[in-house]
């Protein structure tokens, strides 16, 4: 066919694509944020951040709730990623805005929570001046971020953004910081989405080495004693399913510390509970004498293995992680395996079932063992002899009459543990606490970003009275903003856990622990008096009988929070407990009380 008869094909001219839009770098913030599916951000505003804030007012995608002070922030997207699995969003302001973000961001990075944090910086051109509000927050939280950005140009805003979501949600999760100087906010740039985002040297490893997964499969059959030891990671890697199927495949017992409560469920026959320092007996008896652990998302840390040197002396360890930096960090992994734990699982359970269908295994002696344990030394607890109310009931009733769809959010110190030993978790994401930093504080801004996360539960925070008084101005936030959570204040009227070892390791001398605010004392602050100012409906418990109706009043009522100040007694005591220091086979049930253990010495 001729070129030029008038059926032949046309040369057309390439399509010409629009043009990227201009818009200020404070636009391509909370645009990019769109883009990524943020839909609830926590923040406060200050002069560094204001060009953000301005354009965010309009954004009908993204809610801002603003919080009372950054800490609440941090803590409120803390709480809001944890309870949903999503990336929690953060935003502070220069200088102290930015500086009282580090307590969350650190907490974040101990319990790999993902968060992006976005904090206004001041002019570049005034960086390193000690201008008015600067401070170098890269500088100081890059020991507590998986990584921090600084933006001086608008164009660079965009790809800082989505590199921050990138790192802070993959691999090991945790916190991202991302740094924008005012005067990169107030420019203009094309806003060109999706950004080219490039980050050399980082590629986390998600599929396991297939003969390391071999390995652990020949030791999980040749084994008498193992246990599978479940961390945290468990949970952030979204596993708890695949879990669930491999553990039932081995038998095997099994323990969830305390970032992984509800990892497995509590009901579970094969569940010996919670290890560590404040964990139930058989738990913490079946690590120390196991001939194998898997370990699984977790990482040794202090509070689980007491003194390393002697934590499980005659155990062989498969480390599953997807951290590398965490294989071999404190005890030497016989088989390491890095890799994302919800494919590693489905490896290592089809693994097992070829090797076991050839070697079958057999924990028959080992399950004898462990089980005369539990008979022996359940989890319980003293009645209290002054007519206070026990914490453990208390927080145990909670956990019962809320049920398992609910969500839990604890403080640290005493009612951490009893929140983690007496409340029974059979789902993940239920639970939610600083684990590594073990920050005071964490629980009513972290209860208000699960709540937030998830609406249709009922969100407890169990508080304690010196953890609530650090936090406790969020209630304000909560009440303006529709969010109804509740709150358990378990008020001992001192700082419960520093009493407890200043009563066993100092003479029972109470220095700078009591606080004023229970029974007998002039309570200050008047927790009823101070809920009822911020507009919460306040309750005080002092009566055994009144507890359940108090929960249940709590969990009808959805139109503000709810604080519940529970009178508890001020000598209850966490057991059982390992002395800081000592080996894990010294476990007391309760005082003066310590299982029969014949530790083998090398």
């Amino acid at each position: 066919m001729s070129i030029d008869s008038p059926t032949a094909a046309v040369p057309r001219p390439p399509a010409r694509t629009a043009p990227a839009p201009v818009m200020t770098g404070a636009q391509a913030v909370v645009r990019s944020l769109d883009l990524l599916g943020v839909t609830d951000v926590f923040g406060l505003p200050g002069g560094a951040i204001m060009p953000v804030y301005d354009p965010l007012m309009d954004d009908e995608h993204v809610r801002h709730i603003l919080v009372r002070h950054e800490q609440g922030a941090g803590h409120a997207a803390e709480g809001y990623a944890a309870a949903s699995g999503k990336v929690g969003v953060a935003i502070a302001t220069s200088g102290p805005g930015a500086t009282n973000l580090v307590t969350a961001i650190a907490d974040a990075y101990m319990d790999s929570v993902p968060l992006v944090c976005i904090t206004g910086q001041v002019f570049s051109t005034l960086m390193g001046t000690d201008a008015f509000q600067e401070a170098d927050i890269v500088g100081i939280t890059m020991p507590i971020t998986k990584h921090s950005f600084l933006v001086k140009t608008a164009d660079e805003i965009p790809g800082a953004i989505a590199a921050a979501f990138e790192i802070a949600s993959t691999g090991r999760p945790g916190p991202v910081l991302v740094d924008i100087t005012k005067d990169a906010q107030q420019a203009e740039a094309p806003f060109i989405w999706p950004p080219k985002v490039d980050l050399p040297g980082y590629r986390p490893v998600t599929k396991a080495h297939g003969k390391q997964i071999q390995a652990a499969a020949h030791l999980l059959t040749t084994a008498k004693k193992p246990v599978l030891y479940v961390g945290g990671g468990t949970i952030r890697a979204n596993a708890a399913a695949e879990l669930k199927v491999f553990a039932e495949a081995t038998g095997a017992p099994l323990v969830t510390t305390l970032m992984a409560r509800g990892a497995f469920p509590d009901s579970h026959d094969q569940h010996l509970g919670m290890p560590g320092m404040h964990g139930t007996v058989p738990a913490v008896l079946a690590l120390q004498e196991s001939d194998l652990i898997v370990s699984l998302g977790a990482r040794f840390d202090d509070r689980v293995t007491g003194k390393a040197a002697l934590f499980a002396p005659n155990a062989q360890v498969v480390h599953v992680d997807i951290d590398p930096a965490e294989i071999s960090k404190i005890r030497t992994a016989d088989v390491p395996i890095v890799g994302d734990l919800k494919e590693v699982l489905v490896d290592l359970d089809a693994a097992f079932r070829a090797a076991d269908a050839e070697h079958p295994h057999d924990y028959t002696e080992w399950w004898t063992h462990l089980n005369g344990l539990r008979e022996e030394f359940p989890l319980g607890y003293t009645p209290t002899s002054d007519g206070l109310l026990s914490p453990q009931h208390v927080i145990q009733r909670i956990g019962e009459i809320t049920g398992p769809e609910g969500v839990f959010a604890s403080g640290v110190g005493q009612h951490q543990m009893w929140a983690a030993q007496f409340i029974k978790y059979e789902r993940p994401n239920a639970w939610l606490n600083s684990g590594g930093a073990g920050t005071m504080g964490y629980a009513v801004p972290a209860a208000m970003g699960a709540k937030v996360a998830q609406p249709e539960r009922a969100v407890w925070a169990i508080d304690g009275d010196g953890c609530f008084q650090m936090t406790n101005q969020e209630l304000a936030t909560c009440v303006i903003n529709d969010i109804p959570i509740k709150v358990a204040i378990i008020n001992n009227s001192s700082l419960g856990m520093v009493r407890q070892w200043q009563t066993l390791f100092f003479e029972g001398r109470h220095s700078n622990t009591d606080l004023n605010t229970g029974h007998g004392t002039r309570r200050i602050p008047d927790f009823v008096k101070l809920a009822e100012a911020y507009g919460c409906l306040a309750i005080r418990v002092e009566k055994e009988d009144e507890i359940d109706a108090a929960i249940q009043l709590a969990l009808d009522t959805n139109d503000r929070p709810v604080v519940i100040d529970f009178v508890v007694s001020a000598d209850a005591m966490v057991w059982p407990m390992v002395p800081q220091g000592v080996s894990n086979s010294y476990v007391q049930y309760a005082r003066d009380h310590s299982p029969a253990f014949a530790e083998q010495e090398d």
